[in-house]
């Protein structure tokens, strides 16, 4: 079953070898998907998901888009823009305490006029749904996005995604990416077959633990499978790693401030602190204990973020 689509992302994104990488760590041969640039407001993997959540929306007939995420949300600010660039109203609830000096994806959200509303992290979910009632009361016509944009349709963008790794000669062993609502890492394995991808997916657990990030992906596959026609994806190629969540979801230590250093040195490479950095730091990690063969090629599939470098507390912990 074709899923429709709105044709938004530049498209296909480049695969970049990292040389001098791959040197620095002596292990397999690095290279990159280049999915921070696929446009939308600074780009990002949401907006592969955005193309077939926009065409639900608009066959919907709605006016208001609202979604939800952290206060530095790479999805909410690429929704925002996504309702900049169409014409919607734009609804976010965001976790946290409103700051003083909005900076990197908040400043973003409001260049792009979305209406920011404030709740903790706990409540949130909720929060989106009495919006989304209200204004309904009101008598617009909301259209909800999950957080991160993790649904059956929203996944579609990476069953889409994987049919470009066909346009690259070589042909890769592991694709190392965050994983965090699932549905990436979802869209990537329900993709693979399809796109001839005979490798390994490794999600590097951004928040939670390899449980419930599991149980989260094999639900998204499962209901993916089931919307467009695909033959249901065996559990057992679901892989996860929550060994680098650190203290938790959007808090940045160590290991991510090396990664996203060494790539910024070595390759010229901007990661971020939430996603991008943290799945960076499990990659080297992993490359430094000899989980890889020497032989193997690994796809490091970069999904955005780097508004957030430039939003506090990052900035400063960056400096030093």
């Amino acid at each position: 079953m074709k899923i429709p689509r709105v044709p938004i992302a530049h498209l296909p994104t480049r695969i970049e070898y990292l040389p001098r990488l791959t040197d620095a760590l002596g292990g397999p041969q690095l290279y990159c998907k280049r999915d921070d640039q696929t446009g939308l407001g600074f780009g990002g993997n949401k907006t592969r998901k955005l193309e077939f959540l926009l065409a639900e929306a608009r066959a919907q007939n709605v006016d208001t888009l609202v979604s939800v995420g952290a206060i530095q949300s790479n999805h909410c600010r690429q929704v925002a823009a996504l309702s900049a660039r169409f014409g919607y109203q734009c609804i976010l609830v965001l976790s946290g305490d409103e700051p003083a000096l909005a900076s990197g994806n908040l400043l973003l959200d409001q260049l792009f006029g979305a209406k920011i509303v404030w709740s903790t992290r706990d409540n949130r979910l909720q929060m989106l749904e009495d919006i989304v009632k209200t204004a309904q009361h009101e008598g617009r016509r909301p259209y909800k996005i999950p957080y991160g944009g993790s649904s059956a349709v929203g996944l579609m963008g990476y069953v889409e995604a994987m049919k470009e790794l066909e346009l690259f000669p070589e042909k890769f062993d592991w694709i190392v990416i965050p994983s965090s609502s699932g549905g990436t890492q979802a869209g990537m394995l329900l993709g693979a077959k399809g796109a001839g991808f005979t490798g390994k997916i490794l999600g590097i657990c951004i928040e939670g633990n390899n449980r419930e990030l599991h149980s989260t992906v094999a639900s998204l596959m499962r209901e993916g499978a089931e919307l467009c026609g695909l033959p249901p994806v065996s559990e057992d190629t679901i892989l996860v790693n929550d060994h680098y969540v650190g203290g938790g979801y959007g808090i940045m230590g160590t290991p991510e401030i090396e990664a996203i250093k060494l790539l910024a040195l070595t390759e010229g490479l901007l990661l971020d602190p939430v996603y991008t950095g943290r799945a960076a730091a499990g990659l080297i990690d992993l490359v430094r204990k000899g989980f890889f063969n020497k032989t193997d090629r690994v796809l490091f599939w970069h999904t955005g973020g780097t508004p957030a470098l430039f939003a506090e507390p990052y900035l400063s912990l960056l400096q030093h």
